[in-house]
């Protein structure tokens, strides 16, 4: 995925930085899975920096009603659990990153992308409050959308096709501009 294509960037453009990257990510996490391995898989591994980019699940799942009404992680939660992973991070690392959740759709009207975007307007929301870097994955989306059709990206609208991860890299790598 686009942590990969990240990783080949850094080591081939800047090779001198010596930098690794690790993808703790799992497919299918909300943050409240997050949350309970957080601690474990990713600040336990003694990180300089941490990129997130959550929300999709937890926006998207009680859509495909691929989770019980329990697990449902509203937007309101949604924003509690990433003020929570953003506070336990930024008292260990030494930088932060966040990245959109994001629905490759151009209809603000769709259901899914309405939702889809509270959940992004919450994480800039948080992002803002701590003080941390957050990069609009959607915006860029929003921008190609213009145009090539979504399935260029994605059959879902979710999971992304190269092209998608290359979209997701290059809004990190220019986010942090390294260059």
């Amino acid at each position: 995925g686009f942590v990969n294509l990240v990783f080949g960037y850094l080591n081939a453009f800047h090779p001198e930085k010596r930098i690794r990257v690790l993808n703790t990510g799992n497919s299918g996490d909300t943050t409240n899975e997050l949350l309970e391995r957080w601690q474990r898989d990713v600040l336990g591994l003694k990180p300089d920096y941490v990129n997130l980019m959550i929300g999709i699940n937890d926006c998207w799942r009680p859509f495909k009603r691929l989770i019980a009404d329990e697990m449902k992680v509203d937007v309101e939660k949604y924003a509690r659990n990433l003020e929570k992973l953003v506070d336990q991070t930024l008292l260990q690392v030494k930088g932060m990153t966040l990245m959109t959740p994001y629905f490759i759709h151009p209809s603000r009207d769709d259901t899914m992308r309405a939702a889809m975007d509270e959940y992004r307007a919450a994480m800039k929301q948080v992002a803002a409050q701590k003080g941390v870097p957050c990069f609009d994955t959607q915006e860029k989306f929003d921008a190609a959308l213009r145009h090539l059709h979504p399935y260029m990206f994605a059959g879902d609208c979710v999971h992304p096709y190269a092209g998608g991860h290359l979209m997701l890299a290059r809004t990190w790598l220019e986010g942090v501009n390294l260059w």
